[in-house]
């Protein structure tokens, strides 16, 4: 058997230690279907790690990380530390250091999961979010705190350069699935930043020759419930990209089984896999979590990896394990994660 990449591990935080471990059993069957395998090595960095030495990670983890064929992180996020420690202390620095200007974030109707909107069986929808600039900046402060002055300012930064990229990855990646881009923007409201969007965007279709329909987010998270069929590639800032990827896994049925990858396409650095769900503190250690925004994260990772086989056969096995029933609470079933990861080998195992 061939081990063909090196994956770094970060189970990191909550549900992210329990759907781990069955997602990474499922890429390894669905490999070993043709011969093939990974080599995993685990870091054991997120919120434990923090509570310990204050950071979410070793000083040396872009170094450690960097020698990886790929990233495969569960999630970070934990009720007694700020957002702003977990997140910006593990993920949006990896995202920015290794240059993953990319989140790729499908999400589709799955046949057994009722969508709580009408027309959300048809969703088939691929988000392009811009993952390094936008409004995640790190420019901006707080001023006169605890005065009647208490201010804070924040400023967004869209560069040419990032929007360019990231456009005309959607462009591309619209020209090989139905053809349609859409875009989404805020120019009536937002004067400087989303009509610069929008000149770049148009331009970026221009040389990729694909039409880009221009819509306001707010019209446009309207008609992705009003009409979910209506979409195929959805280019967005970082903030509406990231909005808009919830919203859509919501309207699919459940954010449980949405995944997502940190691309760096030009592969100089290790992308990263994460699924959409986060740390979900509510359920974690209950053994209810849904592996399948995980698994399917495998999937997207295998991709990336070249392992096209291995990937649709993963995706048919857990597409096959909800068609059967084997569902999640949160899919409207009873199994456990630990019921699903066995459906799921099962399948593979045909």
């Amino acid at each position: 058997m061939a081990t063909i990449a090196s994956i770094a591990v970060i189970p990191g935080d909550g549900i992210g230690q329990e759907v781990v471990p069955p997602a990474m059993a499922c890429v390894d069957a669905a490999l070993a279907r043709h011969e093939h395998s990974v080599r995993w090595t685990p870091l054991e960095w997120g919120s434990d790690l923090y509570r310990r030495t204050g950071s979410m990670m070793p000083s040396d983890a872009i170094e450690k990380m960097a020698h990886h064929d790929a990233i495969f992180l569960g999630a970070v996020g934990a009720p007694d530390i700020p957002d702003t420690e977990t997140l910006w202390g593990l993920l949006i620095p990896i995202r920015r250091e290794f240059e993953q200007y990319v989140n790729l974030r499908p999400v589709r109707a799955l046949t057994g999961v009722t969508s709580p909107v009408a027309g959300g069986d048809q969703l088939d929808v691929v988000i392009v979010r811009e993952n390094n600039e936008g409004e995640y900046s790190e420019i901006g402060g707080r001023a006169y705190r605890g005065r009647s002055q208490d201010m804070a300012m924040q400023v967004d930064v869209f560069t040419r350069k990032g929007i360019e990229k990231v456009a005309s990855f959607a462009a591309e990646y619209a020209r090989n699935r139905r053809g349609r881009m859409t875009s989404a923007t805020k120019s009536n409201g937002i004067i400087h930043s989303m009509p610069f969007w929008d000149e770049v965007v148009a331009e970026a279709a221009l040389r990729h020759d694909i039409e880009v329909e221009s819509i306001l987010i707010d019209a446009l998270v309207a008609k992705l419930v009003s009409h979910p069929s209506h979409f195929d590639v959805i280019v967005a800032s970082n903030l509406f990209g990231d909005i808009l990827s919830d919203l859509a896994g919501a309207v699919a049925g459940s954010i449980g089984v949405a995944p997502s990858a940190n691309l760096n396409p030009e592969r100089r650095y290790p992308s990263l896999f994460e699924p959409v769900h986060g740390s979900a503190p509510d359920i974690a250690g209950k053994g209810v979590a849904n592996p399948i925004g995980q698994i399917w994260t495998g999937a997207l990772m295998l991709e990336h990896l070249g392992q096209h086989a291995a990937a649709a056969d993963l995706i048919s096995a857990f597409e096959a394990v909800i068609a059967n029933g084997v569902r999640t609470r949160d899919l409207g079933g009873t199994s456990s994660t630990q019921d699903v990861r066995d459906a799921v080998l099962a399948q593979l195992a045909h």
